[in-house]
């Protein structure tokens, strides 16, 4: 009986005795909120960076100051292009045994490219040398036979002859082995390897393409120049000397002081366009040929065309007319301003503008509508 009150004792509950503390993980609550917020910190500014957009921007020049003393008249686009430029081959069909060019290499005017195998020429060349040695023991002979009223005039002049022609030969031989070696024709740079050790070379293509045709291509680099095509309700703004300034496609910022060198006397009907040569007056390794060019042609402002013109340049493309307003985006302290302009006079590429920018205003190369007032942009 009483084993059974000691089991009913034991299971009640104490309620005087008091409940143990229960310990809160501030150190793992503390980091956690570091955590959480290091997170929302980046995904904050991860958004707020995606907002920024970046635009091209065009520095505002003046017509009336010392930075400007020329107006664009128009502009295009063509390509860098040399003058002088050669696949140089062989003069006969032959195998190549060495190669001694790679593409970058810079070669002299005469410079040996590559050898052709002469093992058959040289052997002609040697057996030419030792007939032409004999012809000259004979006649030799002969000329001693004619003192002594031994032998004939007409014996002597059948031996001279033979000699000749036998030297004649020779020298032939002589060109057939130095033609073997292929040559530079002039002075500048490797751009392109077409043949290997093995293969066979020829001046003319044969052989269903397995013969080439060329050693490979140099290109005189002192002979670049720049060809656009101009569209022909144009070209009467384009003359020969003409001053340009270009730009390459690689290097935009840099100005390339250039000239009109010819107007070529034709015209593409099909495309509607008369190409022009420019010439760089600047020289620099970084042009290089088939590259994308940009030509501004310009007008000379001469002392005696009357006074200057006031007022920036600035790009059609950075201009948007609305209800007979002209308007331009200012890009001020990396926030876009819409700002009301007054426009005085333009060409096919460029207006000038007389009030609402200044000279070192930066403006949005291109107008863009969603783009709106104040808003945050970053300059490319």
């Amino acid at each position: 009986m009483n084993e059974k009150k000691d089991l009913l004792n034991n299971l009640k509950i104490d309620r005087n005795a008091q409940a143990e503390p229960v310990k809160i993980p501030y150190k793992n609550i503390a980091i956690a909120f570091v955590i959480v917020a290091v997170i929302g910190f980046g995904i904050s500014f991860f958004f707020s960076e995606e907002e920024i957009i970046e635009v091209s921007t065009f520095s505002v020049q003046s017509l009336d100051g010392s930075d400007s003393s020329s107006v664009s008249l128009l502009d295009a686009s063509g390509y860098v292009v040399a003058r002088r430029k050669a696949t140089v081959s062989s003069k006969i069909t032959g195998k190549v045994l060495e190669v001694f060019i790679e593409e970058g290499d810079y070669v002299a005017k005469g410079q040996v490219l590559a050898q052709l195998d002469d093992s058959t020429s040289q052997a002609e060349l040697n057996y030419a040398s030792a007939q032409f040695d004999e012809a000259k023991r004979i006649y030799s002979r002969t000329r001693e036979l004619i003192e002594g009223n031994l032998a004939s005039q007409a014996s002597l002049d059948a031996a001279g002859a033979q000699m000749d022609g036998l030297e004649a030969l020779l020298a032939v031989r002589m060109q057939v082995v130095d033609d073997m070696k292929i040559r530079a024709p002039f002075s500048g740079v490797v751009v392109y390897k077409a043949a290997q050790p093995g293969e066979m070379i020829s001046p003319v293509s044969a052989g269903g393409g397995s013969i080439r045709t060329g050693i490979g291509t140099i290109v005189d680099m002192d002979s670049l120049e720049i060809e656009v095509d101009v569209n022909e309700a144009f070209i009467n703004r384009v003359q020969a000397g003409q001053p340009v300034v270009a730009n390459l496609n690689a290097y935009p910022k840099w100005d390339i002081a250039s000239e009109v060198i010819a107007i070529i006397p034709t015209a593409d009907r099909n495309k509607a366009t008369v190409r022009v040569r420019i010439r760089l007056l600047e020289k620099d390794e970084r042009v290089l040929p088939d590259m994308g060019a940009r030509v501004s042609f310009l007008k000379k402002i001469e002392e005696n065309e009357g006074p200057e013109k006031e007022g920036v340049m600035v790009p059609n493309a950075s201009i948007q007319t609305s209800s007979g307003q002209d308007y331009i985006m200012l890009i001020v302290n990396n926030k876009i301003n819409i700002q009301a302009i007054e426009i005085a006079e333009e060409t096919s590429n460029y207006s000038r503008v007389i009030k609402g920018l200044e000279s070192g205003d930066k403006v949005l190369a291109k107008f863009d509508e969603a783009l709106n007032e104040g808003q945050q942009v970053k300059i490319k």
